[in-house]
């Protein structure tokens, strides 16, 4: 009943036909070449790669621009997915941003004399393990239709932008700098030619940049700035040190002060900052540290001196953003997994309301005519509410869904496509339906709740799906009878504790349906679809103390400021295959740079330490055999949270005694993440990478993009449905993508 190739084939049977029309007999090499180059990207130009969604859960939002002349025209900054626009209050959106260079969004920000001309930030501004890196500012001068990238490259996490309100050509940049490493661009930048040059007016060090900027809208000389100083790394988190202050400019930020006069001093956190409208003499500021120096400050005299209203504040690396109303002056909105708000200034708050509305919020807009009406960004998606946050109204159309992993089961007539997702579950559905709209939101089926990864379903059974939650919390779902039963491996009486990772792999067997590998430090193995595990390795990992590894050129004890929070307990296994041809033929890679084999099943392992090319303790984000030879596999390094986004593919022809890099012509710029190898044809093979994916028709010798319709984004994972030849994408932020039976690649 295959079909949906047809397209495909078109495009290339005149280039094909005419190669076979001229010689029949086996080609020469040469002529092998000449058939290989003739794949092209702009030969391959009519592949169009087929979005599916979905739009059921959304994604996580970083900002709002809405216009004030037209309030039901506004733009949107996905954090992970671009930039959107709608001129209808969201009944429909647009994307704009496809074609640049980055998709991950911190700010956006419209000139307040001119609607039309738009400033965009990216490198998303919060400091959670998932965040993607940007390359600057962009500008638009024509609504979003067109776009200029005005510099500060090597910012990469853009905290604000603001306009001055009389003089467009005068701007200032809240850079962040870079998340995972030390230097680049930190710090405010300021242009006065509209971008065309940028001077630096805050630099404390090679750690801290800024993350907030703050303008008093009688006068727009007095500016406030909070500087932060963190880093993540695969095996911490700090969010402060002595580089986080506050500071102040009372003439355009020629020149800065610190604050003082009450407020907390030492090692602090990240800092949001609000100037109240109703009344800029009152300055809000949340301050993240440890102890009691943390909380909820205010000033109502222009910043000079500080009162501690509560000990409220939020966690820096996700939130931490306030929102002033426009014509209360007590009552501010603090950004949180459960949205707060204040009526007193602070002293108390209580949430606004998340009933039937998805948690993690990040971005507020307050109409300032009806202050009633608000606009809402969380995790999963846009919300508006015209009281307040009683009732909300969810855009269901927003396919932003930021996917880690995906697998097909052999469902007929329509296999189905399952996937985890950050913060919004994991999830199931058709890849195609009959119904003439296409696939609808209600064709999509939960799998189990939480942050979502790699899923499993019986090969044999599709009505059996494995399904898990951060840090291995493993489920059997039965979607014939709705059962879900918790199947996660757990230590004996007397054993050590398991440490899973945030994202753990899990594996059916190609050998039996019912045999089930899942990895924590060490590998499990269970025969009877989860009912019971056994241990098949010691612990597989360096097994290094993360607290005596240097960060920000020290060693920071327990004391820094939420050292460690939201990171996965360093020394895990993160990714696990065995090979479709030889049974206990398996490989497993670590997070801290090892790939492992056992060749019977877990009785023994040879440890592999280093691999050319490639840095020490590099993370291990895929490793796969081959469906082809006993003896090849292929690993895929990720050390973008070293600050390092070169590509790192690897392949073994020997078992592993020896690896040779495949990396080619794969852009410098552009973490890989995936590789598939076709069923078919061992060379033909495809990468997913931080920036799109890219096919190679010689094994690895050189690579191709495919655009066909994907826009930029991560391609964190891929699988190949080989019923129907069909190359699935998992991106994170714009849902899944089918390439449609790619078998003319071959």
């Amino acid at each position: 009943m295959k079909r949906h190739g047809i397209s495909l084939i078109l495009v290339l049977c005149v280039s094909i036909s005419f190669l076979f029309a001229q010689k029949k007999e086996k080609p020469s090499s040469t002529e092998k070449t000449a058939q290989k180059e003739l794949l092209t990207a702009s030969r391959l130009n009519g592949i169009k790669l087929r979005h599916v969604g979905p739009a059921l859960m959304s994604g996580r939002i970083g900002d709002f621009a809405v216009n004030p002349q037209k309030p039901s025209e506004y733009y949107v900054a996905v954090s992970s997915g671009g930039v959107w626009k709608t001129e209808n209050n969201g009944i429909t959106f647009k994307p704009l941003f496809d074609k640049q260079a980055s998709y991950s969004i911190g700010c956006i920000t419209l000139d307040p004399q001119n609607p039309h001309v738009v400033w965009v930030g990216t490198g998303e501004n919060n400091a959670q393990r998932s965040v993607g890196y940007g390359d600057g500012v962009y500008k638009s001068m024509d609504g979003g239709k067109s776009w200029k990238n005005m510099g500060l490259k090597a910012s990469e996490h853009i905290g604000k932008i603001i306009i001055h309100p009389e003089n467009a050509e005068l701007v200032y940049v809240a850079a962040q700098g870079p998340l995972w490493n030390k230097g680049g661009q930190r710090g405010i930048y300021k242009t006065e030619d509209g971008g065309k040059t940028w001077k630096s007016l805050i630099e404390v060090d090679e750690h801290t940049g800024v993350t907030d900027i703050a303008m008093d809208p009688r006068d727009p000389n007095t500016l406030y700035a909070a500087t932060w100083q963190r880093r993540r790394h695969v095996w911490t988190y700090i969010s402060g040190g002595p580089g986080s202050a506050l500071y102040k400019s009372t003439d355009g930020g020629d020149s800065w002060r610190k604050v003082k006069g009450g407020f907390p001093g030492g090692d602090l956190g990240r800092i949001g900052l609000a100037v109240s409208p109703a009344n800029p003499d009152y300055v809000y500021a949340i301050v993240e540290a440890e102890g009691k120096k943390g909380g909820f400050y205010r000033s109502t005299n222009r910043g000079e001196t500080w009162e501690k209203r509560s000990n409220h504040y939020t966690i820096g690396l996700y939130y931490d953003e306030i929102f002033c109303d426009p014509k209360d002056v007590n009552r501010v909105y603090s950004m949180d997994t459960y949205a707060q708000v204040t009526e007193d200034g602070g002293k108390t708050f209580n949430r606004v309301g998340e009933t039937n509305k998805h948690v993690d919020n990040h971005a507020l807009w307050i109409n300032p005519d009806n202050t009633d009406h608000i606009l809402m960004g969380c995790d999963g998606g846009i919300y508006e509410s015209y009281d307040r946050g009683k009732i909300w109204d969810y855009k269901a159309n927003l396919s932003i869904t930021q996917f880690y992993r995906v697998t097909t089961d052999n469902t007929e007539p329509f296999y189905h496509i399952y996937g985890g997702t950050q913060d919004n579950s994991s999830m199931g559905g058709p890849s195609r339906t009959t119904h003439r709209a296409g696939i609808l939101n209600s064709d999509w089926y939960l799998t189990k709740g939480g942050d979502g990864f790699e899923s499993a379903v019986d090969p044999e059974n599709p009505n059996i799906v494995y399904a898990q939650s951060q840090y291995g919390v493993l489920a059997r779902f039965d979607k014939q009878s709705g059962e879900q039963v918790n199947i996660q491996p757990q230590p004996g009486k007397g054993e050590p504790g398991i440490r899973y990772n945030w994202d753990a792999p899990l594996f059916i067997s190609p050998h039996s349906p019912t045999r089930l590998y899942f990895a924590a430090n060490i590998l499990f193995k269970s025969d009877d679809r989860g009912n019971s595990w056994e241990a098949v390795s010691p612990d597989l990992t360096r097994k290094i103390d993360r607290n005596k590894l240097p960060v920000m050129d020290r060693v920071w004890g327990m004391d820094a400021v939420a050292k460690n929070k939201s990171t996965s307990i360093f020394g895990n296994i993160t990714a696990l295959s065995e090979s479709p041809l030889e049974e206990g033929l398996i490989y497993i890679g670590t997070d801290d740079g090892l790939v492992q084999i056992t060749t019977d099943g877990g009785e023994n392992w040879r440890k592999l330490e280093s691999f050319p090319g490639v840095p020490e303790m590099t993370y291990v984000n895929q490793v796969i055999t081959s469906n082809h030879d006993r003896n090849t596999a292929y690993a895929v390094f990720n050390n973008h949270k070293n600050g390092d986004y070169k590509p790192y593919v690897l392949k073994t022809s020997d078992g592993g005694y020896t690896w040779t890099s495949l990396n080619a012509n794969l852009p410098q710029r552009g973490t890989t993440y995936t590789i598939a190898e076709d069923h078919v044809d061992p060379n033909l093979l495809f990468v997913g990478t931080e920036f799109g994916l890219f096919f190679s028709a010689n094994g690895g010798s050189k690579w191709t993009q495919l655009k066909g319709g994907l826009p930029t984004i991560a391609v964190k994972d891929l699988d190949i449905q080989k019923r129907e030849n069909d190359l699935v994408l998992a991106t994170f932020g714009r849902g899944f993508f089918v390439l449609d039976d790619y078998s003319p690649l071959r």
